[in-house]
């Protein structure tokens, strides 16, 4: 009385509430797919993270330092009576690495004695432990008798592959400019040569940096497989170059004139 009868397989309740052995093995196989499409879909963010991350630092590593030659070139000012501005080509192995002195007004003073005109230069330089080169950038905001030395440095890129400066004179373009003794100009007095005196009208920047810091060393040769490097490239007009360079040009005219006028007397006398 007030009892239900169990059923068979006909269709009672508990039939209705079981699954076939074929819906366990198809939902089991539907997991196991969503499964390791989740996992490939982690792997794969995984791996682009790894992959990105140094890039992104790279970008933002070579957007920093093209900046600050640039905003320093453009406020570039004669270095001193004797060149107003240095531009070396140099290699160091297989490496360029040129070198870039000069003068700018690109300076907050910090401290006493400061003013807002600033020697600059920038430099490559080999890590001697790890092998690996430098952008760096020296500042002197003070007085030096060798506007060439003195101040302080900082790191501005790291993982530098070659670092190129090439000038413009508003028609061609130098791989050096400025004459710090005299001998290229002395050699070649009877030739004109627009880069040796006075400051270029612009400079072409080209920053080479490793595309990849992180990548592994070659189990066999020892050495780290090096990619091809990520090339950045910019121009920066000196703004102030044109009325410096006129300013030159007015001073040795005015030289030239007081030479000529000395030796009139001694003429006429003859």
């Amino acid at each position: 009385m007030g009892k239900q009868s169990r059923k068979g397989s006909g269709g009672g309740p508990l039939a209705a509430a079981a699954f076939t052995l074929i819906e366990i093995m198809i939902s089991a196989a539907l997991m196991s797919l969503i499964l390791v499409a989740a996992y490939l879909c982690l792997n794969a963010g995984l791996v682009s993270k790894k992959m990105i991350e140094p890039r992104a630092d790279l970008l933002q590593n070579a957007r920093v330092a093209v900046a600050l030659i640039s905003a320093d070139l453009r406020n570039a000012c004669p270095l001193s009576k004797d060149y107003a501005f240095l531009g070396m080509q140099r290699m160091i192995g297989a490496v360029e690495a040129d070198n870039l002195d000069f003068a700018t007004r690109n300076y907050t003073p910090r401290h006493a004695r400061e003013g807002d005109l600033c020697d600059v230069s920038y430099y490559v330089e080999k890590n001697e432990e790890t092998g690996r080169f430098s952008l760096w950038r020296r500042r002197n905001p003070t007085l030096a008798p060798d506007p060439l030395t003195g101040g302080g440095k900082e790191q501005i890129a790291r993982d530098v592959m070659g670092v190129r400066f090439e000038y413009s004179d508003g028609v061609d373009w130098y791989d050096n400019w400025g004459d710090t003794k005299g001998q290229e100009k002395a050699a070649n007095s009877q030739k004109d040569q627009p880069n040796l005196t006075g400051m270029p009208e612009a400079v072409r920047i080209t920053l080479l940096l490793d595309s990849n810091p992180k990548s592994q060393t070659n189990s066999a040769t020892g050495e780290r497989d090096i990619e091809p490097p990520v090339v950045f490239k910019t121009v920066a007009r000196l703004n102030l170059a044109e009325i410096s360079n006129n300013d030159n040009g007015s001073a040795a005219a005015a030289s030239d004139d007081s030479g000529a006028g000395g030796s009139t007397p001694d003429g006429g006398s003859n």
